[in-house]
């Protein structure tokens, strides 16, 4: 095996990884149809606060995410990966441009076991001008006669899981004590969101390798679909840091706060530790959508949230600067760790 591909001895899966036992599993149907009473939300923001408290990530059952939409957009994607390898090569992104296909990307500076393709849902309008190291987020669209309804299939998954997100922003809000819409206007144009489609193949070396190495999602929200029964998907176990694996659920979606939430809620809430396993036998695919807040958003400290007897634990910082360091960072091995917002704590 390639040595860029091999974790450190002391990050390497151990088999077989536990299963975690009591992770929150949040029913969203009352939601769902006609309009719920306050009480009824309240006790849904509740337990979402719950879950984003002690564990920073829940399942989401009941979601409305329609069935046929989700298997339109997995059939797209296992298409797409099945396409020759010089189909895929000729949607490969570049650091400049970084949407489209990649088999190459680091976490944490170790070579990723996986395959991906990125979209932005709501793509940038060009720029007049641009400098030599901006970054230019165009999606890469293969031809609807090699895959049709490929596009159509994707978009229409990305719209289903804006609204699930708005949801989920305001369940999120909710449990702060914030007004219901506080989070929302982080989100309007320039929106950085995109979404991902994951292919982790059979792997020789399992206890070698990691389809997606340890590390916190910078954004607000992820919103995960395993597609399958392979499972895979590694959270650190706060209380004791063991590794412990999250069984997928049928039909739900795993819900995970990021950093910039871990930010807004002054460490209410934390972002969770998490990777992607592999095995030697079967492949895996998923669906991560990030739900990220505009480009020329400042990230700090929501001034509801701090106060004399809890002062403000983050320095304000730009999303956009943060946002483009890391994507540029997936393309090849730093000489040290990548940004993270524990360089930004004012008691570091």
């Amino acid at each position: 095996m390639d040595d860029a591909l091999v974790q450190a001895t002391e990050h390497r899966p151990v088999s077989p990884v536990p299963q975690a036992t009591g992770v929150p599993v949040i029913d969203l149907s009352p939601l769902a149809g006609t309009p719920p009473s306050p009480g009824t939300v309240d006790a849904l923001a509740a337990e979402v606060g719950a879950a984003c408290r002690d564990w920073g990530f829940f399942v989401a059952v009941g979601h409305g995410v329609p069935e046929a939409t989700v298997a339109r957009a997995v059939e797209a994607g296992r298409a797409f990966f099945a396409l020759p390898p010089e189909r895929k090569a000729a949607m490969r992104r570049t650091e400049q441009a970084p949407l489209g296909y990649y088999d190459a990307e680091h976490t944490k500076n170790v070579r990723d076991w996986k395959e991906v393709f990125d979209i932005f849902p709501h793509e940038p309008p060009p720029t007049t001008t641009q400098a030599d190291d901006e970054l230019v987020f165009v999606n890469k669209w293969p031809d609807d006669g090699d895959l049709p309804g490929f596009r159509a299939a994707l978009e229409e998954y990305a719209a289903a899981m804006e609204e699930l997100a708005l949801k989920l922003l305001e369940l999120i809000a909710r449990s702060l004590h914030l007004r219901p819409n506080r989070l929302h206007g982080f989100f309007g144009d320039g929106q950085t969101t995109y979404m991902r489609m994951n292919r982790y193949p059979p792997c020789p070396r399992p206890d070698l390798a990691l389809g997606l190495g340890r590390h916190k999602d910078s954004g607000a929200l992820t919103i995960l679909r395993q597609d399958d029964d392979v499972g895979g998907l590694d959270v650190r176990r706060r209380p004791d840091g063991e590794w412990v694996r999250v069984e997928p659920v049928r039909g739900s979606f795993v819900v995970n706060v990021g950093d910039v939430v871990q930010v807004w809620s002054n460490d209410r809430y934390e972002s969770v530790e998490h990777r992607a396993s592999v095995n030697s036998e079967k492949e895996r695919f998923s669906i991560p959508y990030f739900f990220n807040p505009a480009m020329g958003t400042l990230v700090e400290p929501l001034e509801e949230m701090v106060s004399e007897k809890n002062p403000s634990r983050y320095d304000a910082y730009s999303w956009g600067e943060f946002f483009r360091t890391r994507r540029r960072s997936n393309f090849r091995k730093l000489d040290v760790d990548n940004i993270q917002i524990a360089q930004l704590r004012k008691d570091k």
